[in-house]
């Protein structure tokens, strides 16, 4: 448009980020690759795939909308891995994704310690068990599972029905020679004393990895196949046996039976997305029986829509292959793109060693199902919202009683906590725990080796100490420049309330070392275990609160948490203590080998009470090497 004087005003860009990284935009390749975006501090705050890594790129900061605005405005780096296919760009990015779990994917919540059930097919008699452990070559896993009581109680259903061995080790059985208390009560047939041949114990095992992966019609059939001819043999008990397992899986599967079997084996995959939050919904359907129910919460911090979160939900879920399905139905906004929709089937049917079929229910039965899964994950997400809302109404309450009872100023933002742990004079610890707005900030914990005791045990020292050192770096980095390497914003933040894991002596102690942070306003309490008493200074009798006030479960929540963190430290110490004091003695073990056998046996007593067998067959560790260790041991003995 002319200006008075006949001049055309210059265009203005409406998008301020079409400019920004254009030369290192323009260098990205036209390829299927991985692109990883890098904040100021080359944190990586979002991984994406791409059939073309310069257009997907280049349309980012091209028309930005909500949370993407926010992501784009932090991006100072791009980095780039070209891949061969879209599905190798899909493999990839959920091996970044779970590397560095970046701000603005869509991420399971702590996916990290989801349940699984594992059995170990590595050893010589399998074991089938609950973990949260991280995945070990040669053992399968079924899950991950949304409640970890639902993986225990199919657990021990599994020990019902199939007997399988749960003693821990590479192999069955104890010194004694004679069966443990699971085989008198039916939960073992006894490998450790011959009663069931390996073939035959692997055979159940086999029944196992069928049962888990939706296989009940074939375990039925083997199991009946097993009864009748051990009843032609007119081996009655053994047939007797084989028929109270049938019994067990029909009761079970009996219970999740749906109107009909023509559904198969299938997985309705449905989610529910509400701004930063959203919700999957996982049906498993095996042989017709609705075997299983997941509800997963996902953060989605970059407010993804329902096909994003959908597919990244399944390239996360079905990461480790347990149980993949030949069919997984999915919302139709997922098939809205091709080339993610068929490079997301080719990796299941990778994982499942089969072709997948991943679609959208039109009509019938999984219609139906779909939409109850559906329906299921948006209430879950309305039920989430709810508890959420009654947990910072709770914060709030508690933070303001709490003002109010130990007369402070403000409710405290900040609060910290300190415990000491230990067993004698050995190996004493500390934890420094903090709470922020009423929520734990697991990012300013820290922890503490006491030094000073001189073989003395003194937890008013050691309290008086960590305390001092806590005032020591609070002192030293005034001097600090926030963005200098040294700066620990955890120890440069002054508290509103410190509270001490004790009574009066552990108080006294404390409020002797922190003078100067009393001086500056931060009110310093204890609380004692027994009768839930908080002690004040300068105060003679304790401040005694109601069971249910919300201010006490606030002090109660981070104390206990400053006594889990000082006690999980403690441990760490004491058996890398004794790991130490075990292993150096030990002819022919290094670094490498102590890790082989603490790997190997999972603690340092398991190792010293392994028969010499046991010790020669560690993989990696030569045979002449077990002898020795066993020799020195029992001779050290």
């Amino acid at each position: 448009m002319p200006t008075e004087t006949g001049e055309k005003t210059p265009k203005t860009s409406k998008n301020p980020f079409r400019g920004k990284l254009i030369d290192e935009r323009r260098e990205l390749p036209d390829l299927p690759g991985v692109y990883l975006f890098h904040d100021a501090d080359d944190t990586v705050i979002y991984v994406g795939k791409a059939t073309s890594v310069k257009k997907r790129v280049s349309s980012h900061f091209s028309a930005p909308e909500g949370k993407a605005v926010e992501m784009i405005a932090t991006v100072e780096r791009i980095e780039c891995v070209v891949t061969r296919d879209p599905a190798e760009a899909l493999i990839t990015e959920q091996q970044f994704i779970r590397q560095y779990r970046p701000r603005f994917n869509v991420l399971m919540r702590d996916d990290k310690t989801y349940p699984y059930i594992a059995i170990s097919l590595d050893e010589e008699y399998p074991r089938v068990y609950y973990t949260r452990e991280k995945h070990k070559r040669g053992r399968k896993y079924f899950g991950p599972y949304s409640e970890a009581r639902r993986a225990r109680e199919l657990v021990e259903l599994l020990g019902k029905i199939f007997q399988y061995r749960t003693c821990e080790g590479p192999r069955p059985g104890r010194s004694s020679g004679s069966p443990c208390l699971d085989y008198f009560i039916k939960r073992c047939q006894a490998p450790c004393v011959d009663y069931i041949s390996k073939p035959d114990y692997r055979a159940n095992i086999d029944r196992i990895v069928a049962f888990l992966g939706g296989n009940y019609n074939d375990v039925l059939a083997e199991l009946d196949g097993a009864m009748r001819d051990a009843a032609e043999r007119r081996e009655y008990e053994e047939a007797a046996l084989y028929r109270n397992r049938i019994a067990a899986i029909r009761r079970s599967i009996d219970r999740h039976r749906l109107d009909t079997a023509a559904l198969g084996m299938v997985d309705l995959v449905a989610a529910a997305v509400d701004g930063p939050d959203a919700n999957v919904q996982v049906f498993q359907v095996r042989d017709g029986v609705l075997a299983d129910r997941q509800s997963f919460h996902m953060a989605n911090e970059g407010e993804s829509g329902v096909g994003e979160v959908t597919e990244e939900f399944l390239a996360q879920y079905y990461a480790f292959g347990g149980a993949i399905p030949p069919q997984v139905i999915v919302a139709r906004e997922l098939e809205q793109s091709s080339q993610v929709f068929d490079a997301l089937a080719q990796m299941l049917g990778e994982k499942r060693g089969a072709k997948v079929e991943l679609r959208s229910a039109e009509r019938g039965e999984k219609r139906k199902l779909f939409e109850l899964a559906q329906r299921n994950a948006m209430l879950a997400l309305e039920r989430e919202r709810s508890r959420a809302e009654r947990g910072k109404r709770s914060r709030r309450e508690g933070l303001e009683n709490l003002a109010t009872e130990l007369k402070l100023e403000a409710p405290p933002v900040r609060i910290e906590c300190f415990d000491i742990s230990n067993l004698g004079p050995t190996n004493v610890v500390a934890s420094m725990v903090v709470f922020r707005d009423g929520n734990p900030r697991k990012a300013d914990y820290r922890r503490f080796k006491v030094r000073e005791l001189d073989g003395r045990q003194d937890d008013f020292a050691s309290m008086g100490e960590v305390l001092s050192r806590r005032m020591a770096a609070f002192e030293r980095q005034k001097e600090v420049s926030p963005h200098d390497d040294a700066y620990d914003e955890s120890f440069a933040s002054l508290p509103g309330l410190i509270v001490i894991d004790g009574g009066k002596g552990q108080l006294a102690s404390a409020v002797k070392e922190l003078e100067a942070f009393r001086a500056a306003g931060v009110t310093v309490v204890s609380l004692a275990k027994r009768e839930e008493e908080i002690f004040m200074p300068g105060r003679k009798h304790p401040l005694v609160l109601d069971r249910d006030d919300p201010a006490l479960k606030i002090l109660q929540r981070i104390r206990d948490e400053a006594h889990r963190f000082a006690i999980t430290f403690h441990r760490e110490r004491r058996d890398k203590a004794l790991t130490s004091s075990v292993f150096d003695d030990l002819p022919g073990v290094g670094a490498a080998r102590k890790s082989l056998l603490m790997r190997h046996f999972g603690s340092p007593e398991a190792v010293l009470t392994a028969s010499r067998d046991e010790l020669e067959s560690v993989p990696g560790l030569p045979a002449k090497v077990g002898r020795q260790i066993f020799h020195h041991i029992n001779r050290s003995r």
